[in-house]
């Protein structure tokens, strides 16, 4: 049975590590939407690509073949990507612990850029801003009640994790979780 797997969830909370560790345990590739929603810029994520050329290129490079996984957000624009998806994997974690590995990720990426006079300091703060608003059912753009209600619109199965434990631990519980939800096909 073919794979074609989407995991989501709000920035932080280790949706792109899960899927790197699910790629190297189920022999498949991964890909994140970042990569087609995004324009190469530098800094990153300054220009969206439109999404008809989103579309086209994830056409291009994954979506006709048997096994992939996909890491990211679509929810707002990727119908077309849906309608290929076998599983929908939705990972959480508290907000609190969420903008922690945010700010690490992006200390270790972008280093002096986002300290107190760094060139990317007020962007930084902007990105954290917007990222711990997830939770909030008034908060801007992406949250957890978007999200929600995409999800409920699906016809694929949705898994539901918490990245509050050890990437193997979580690992092991999409692979058990998946291969029920094949059985139940």
């Amino acid at each position: 049975m073919p794979r074609r797997i989407h995991i989501t969830g709000a920035s932080g909370s280790g949706v792109s590590t899960l899927a790197r560790d699910l790629a190297t345990r189920l022999s498949s590739q991964v890909f994140d939407t970042d990569d087609f929603y995004w324009l190469p810029t530098d800094p990153p994520f300054h220009e969206k690509r439109p999404i008809p050329d989103r579309l086209r290129l994830m056409d291009e490079i994954f979506l006709p073949r048997r096994d992939w996984i996909l890491a990211g957000s679509l929810h707002s624009w990727g119908a077309p990507v849906m309608a290929r998806v076998t599983q929908v994997i939705f990972v959480t974690l508290d907000s609190a612990q969420r903008v922690a590995r945010l700010r690490a990720r992006e200390r270790q990426r972008l280093g002096d850029r986002i300290r107190p006079g760094g060139d990317l300091e007020h962007e930084f703060r902007g990105f954290l801003d917007w990222a711990a608003s997830y939770d909030d059912p008034d908060g801007p753009g992406r949250s957890r009640a978007s999200h929600e209600a995409w999800l409920s619109t699906l016809q694929q199965p949705v898994i539901r994790l918490t990245s509050d434990r050890a990437t193997t631990a979580l690992a092991d519980q999409a692979v058990a979780a998946l291969d029920a939800a094949d059985r139940g096909h």
